[in-house]
């Protein structure tokens, strides 16, 4: 377990080195509340770098091993400790970001603000932040308390019971929507034939005309992890040829 000073805390991280010819860096972030980097180590990482590309990865804060401070839940926040990791990790370059969730949210936020620090992104079952994506993560987040206990809606509770999450993200400033027009990578959007969130697609295809949508059926939020290899078979493809 590696850990970081980054924007004031500790936040757990780790590398996998890209294996053969160097083809470029890729940040993995995941999603909220009951998600942790886990999700994409297990299913992701590895094959891309095998495919050549170095592959960074951490715990957003609260979450996982990360420190996990009681107040300081904002999307500035998480976009600044992205910020952060990367002036640490100094990739030398343009990154791919991937983001499962509300880390593509993470990832599309910070694109806004530095759209030539990025040379690509890739989303699972996410948006970037608009008014009708926050409103869908704040249902989220109430509906915690009620789903059947697992281990993954415990993570959620405890985090909700100990942090300012549930009050200081839903109330973010959000990003100007004229400020993706000088995101021109090329973007890759998945999502799960039986979730609700495919239908934020069109408003994402308007704010980045160089996105492209793919439909995986039979899936739901859950796609990173309940079909991996058909978001590999995605993925991988598009990432040797990006397009729209």
């Amino acid at each position: 377990m590696s850990m970081v000073r980054a924007n004031g805390l500790d936040l757990h991280t780790e590398e996998v080195a890209p294996i053969g010819a160097h083809r470029g860096t890729v940040v993995l972030i995941h999603g909220m509340t009951s998600d942790n980097m886990a999700s994409w180590y297990l299913t992701l990482a590895h094959p891309l770098a095998q495919a050549g590309l170095r592959v960074l990865l951490y715990d957003l804060r609260g979450h996982g091993h990360s420190a996990r401070p009681g107040t300081g839940y904002t999307l500035d926040d998480f976009v600044a400790d992205l910020e952060a990791l990367l002036a640490h990790w100094d990739p030398g370059g343009p990154v791919h970001l991937f983001g499962n969730s509300f880390g593509g949210t993470v990832a599309f936020a910070y694109a806004a603000r530095h759209p030539s620090a990025v040379a690509g992104i890739v989303t699972l079952e996410s948006a970037p932040p608009t008014p009708a994506w926050f409103d869908r993560m704040t249902r989220r987040l109430s509906t915690v308390p009620t789903l059947p206990d697992s281990r993954r809606v415990r993570a959620a509770s405890a985090l909700l019971a100990e942090t300012s999450i549930g009050t200081e993200l839903p109330a973010s400033a959000l990003p100007d929507p004229a400020a993706y027009a000088a995101v021109n990578c090329p973007v890759l959007c998945l999502y799960g034939g039986d979730s609700a969130v495919k239908q934020l697609a069109g408003e994402t295809g308007r704010l980045l005309p160089r996105s492209r949508h793919v439909v995986i059926e039979g899936q739901k939020h859950t796609l990173l992890i309940d079909a991996p290899d058909q978001v590999r078979a995605e993925v991988l493809p598009w990432l040797a040829a990006p397009s729209i």
